[in-house]
């Protein structure tokens, strides 16, 4: 059991959006509330899910700002913020933005347009983050997700950032979605290193291997099999039927990529809320796909 107080279950939030695909700052902080009736202990936001990358900086710190709303009603529900861009200047930017804020932690994405830069100089980058923007309370995890991002981050780097920054540097989101790559990280780090992964399907077997929990775009929609998942291993027992679910879920919706328009196409179909549209490059999901899936997923 790992007991870091950043440890549990996160949603991938995804952002609500005006008609003209402004950011709903209203409505933000609204659906993290549902988030957190939900089972959720917190959410990350702007993450891919969240269309992070198409946001300005004014407009992300905007957003950070409309999210806090949600500890009105919801006090104790943890904000992770995403700020991770290939302008280090930017990035340390949001990220100091971020924990002037409150926010517990951030999750960083490697400066991603070099897909070629080496150990030494990704390490230098963090570095940086790390000393001029994360305060000795503060978390930082990197956003490891090689598959979107062409930059991996390595065992070797991982293993430095630790050394040099036992605690503002907490761990990682591990969005690589290889049950192996959670053996390899469990047996390397154990419990020093905060995992969350970023695939429902691999939950339990994470868990298993000393992760911490997760941040994935499914608990938009099923958040409260996510939760079942983590108060059953804090108990010491399995879930198997919620794990169930949330494996056959996953496979059904890995079926509609990007996540951040067929959720947004999704959620109408099973709570009470407004269809949200996405910004360019990304399109609305065409509704007969919408369809397909919702008859799909209910099926579960």
């Amino acid at each position: 059991m790992n007991t870091h107080p950043l440890a549990g279950i996160y949603t991938a939030a995804i952002t609500p959006l005006n008609e003209d695909t402004t950011p709903d700052l209203d409505a933000i902080p609204k659906y993290l509330s549902f988030l957190a009736k939900r089972g959720c202990h917190g959410a990350l936001l702007l993450g891919t899910t969240g269309e992070g990358p198409s946001f300005s900086t004014n407009e992300r710190v905007d957003i950070f700002r409309a999210a806090l709303k949600v500890r009105e009603e919801n006090p104790g529900f943890r904000l992770l913020a995403g700020t991770g861009t290939p302008s280090l200047t930017e990035t340390i930017q949001l990220t100091q933005t971020a924990f002037d804020l409150g926010y517990e932690g951030v999750v960083v994405l490697p400066p991603y347009y070099y897909h070629q830069a080496m150990t030494d100089g990704l390490f230098i980058w963090f570095q940086e983050v790390l000393n001029l923007a994360v305060p000795r309370d503060g978390y930082l995890f990197g956003y490891h997700f090689p598959a979107q991002s062409k930059v991996p981050l390595t065992l070797e780097l991982l293993t430095k950032l630790k050394e040099s920054f036992p605690d503002q540097f907490a761990g990682i989101k591990d969005s690589t979605g290889d049950p192996k790559f959670s053996v390899t990280l469990g047996g390397r780090f154990g419990n020093d290193l905060v995992v969350l992964t970023g695939n429902d399907a691999l939950l339990s077997h994470a868990l298993n291997n000393q992760a911490s929990g997760c941040i994935t775009a499914m608990g938009n929609l099923f958040s409260p099999d996510l939760r079942v998942v983590w108060d059953a291993y804090q108990q010491g027992n399995a879930a198997p039927d919620a794990q169930g679910r949330l494996n056959d879920q996953r496979v059904i919706l890995s079926k509609y990529p990007p996540f951040a328009a067929s959720i947004k196409g999704i959620l109408p179909h099973f709570h009470d809320l407004p269809r949200w549209p996405v910004r360019p490059p990304l399109l609305p999901f065409p509704e007969d796909q919408i369809q397909f899936a919702v008859e799909d997923l209910k099926r579960i």
